[in-house]
């Protein structure tokens, strides 16, 4: 795993910016309180990651903020212009061109990714150009690749299709194809509980923290909704 450069694609949380659904459905303390519990756990796994590890804010505004995440020497890439599969795209070449050969890309809502699914995704880089791990809805929760990306800005991100798409787009440009174990993501109410559930068993303290701020926002939703 040492040879294999982390990157994390994040934006600062921020009151009354991402995680929109949750905001609908908890109030946008709560989804902000949530972003940051998420962002915490991303930045568990990138402090405990043994090669190298990338940060890659939302725009070039963050990046004091961005250097300032992790005590662990780590690179700061700002995020370009464009809709997600550019911005993957232009980071991916930028790294390649400085003699990266392999990366693992994650996001910042998915707690339940652990060393052992990251680990998997690198291992099976050994027979596979990319490996994705699936998310519930469709999506997914890693991108890793041995070689450059086809060209990614026309697949379907955010949407139920993406999955399947991603891989058809590489295979098509002649890439092996792997999946790692499922990692789901977290952007509805109805998430939470799924994640609640999986992390009262993870002892990781990120993962303790978010638990408990999930806990406190559901039982003010269950309280208020019982009244």
């Amino acid at each position: 795993m040492s040879d294999t450069t982390l990157v994390l694609f994040c934006k600062r949380p921020a009151l009354g910016f991402g995680k929109q659904r949750l905001a609908a459905d908890l109030g946008e303390q709560a989804a902000f309180e949530i972003a940051v519990g998420l962002l915490a756990c991303a930045l568990e796994d990138l402090e405990h990651w043994p090669g190298p590890v990338v940060i890659a804010p939302h725009s070039d505004t963050e990046i004091t903020w961005a250097a300032s995440l992790l005590r662990r020497s780590v690179s700061i890439v700002p995020q370009s212009e464009g809709n997600l599969g550019e911005r993957i795209e232009t980071i991916d070449r930028l790294l390649r061109s400085k003699g990266v050969s392999q990366l693992l890309v994650i996001g910042s809502d998915a707690p339940e990714l652990n060393a052992r699914i990251l680990a998997q995704a690198v291992e099976m880089l050994t027979d596979h150009d990319a490996v994705f791990a699936a998310a519930e809805d469709g999506g997914v929760s890693l991108m890793a690749n041995r070689k450059p990306w086809p060209e990614l800005k026309p697949m379907p991100w955010s949407t139920p299709q993406l999955g399947v798409s991603l891989q058809l787009l590489c295979e098509r440009a002649g890439q092996s194809v792997g999946w790692s174990a499922p990692c789901s993501d977290v952007d509805r109410l109805d998430d939470l509980e799924r994640v609640g559930n999986s992390l009262r068993m993870d002892p990781r303290p990120a993962r303790q923290s978010l638990l408990a701020i999930i806990n406190r926002w559901q039982s003010n939703e269950y309280g208020q909704t019982s009244k």
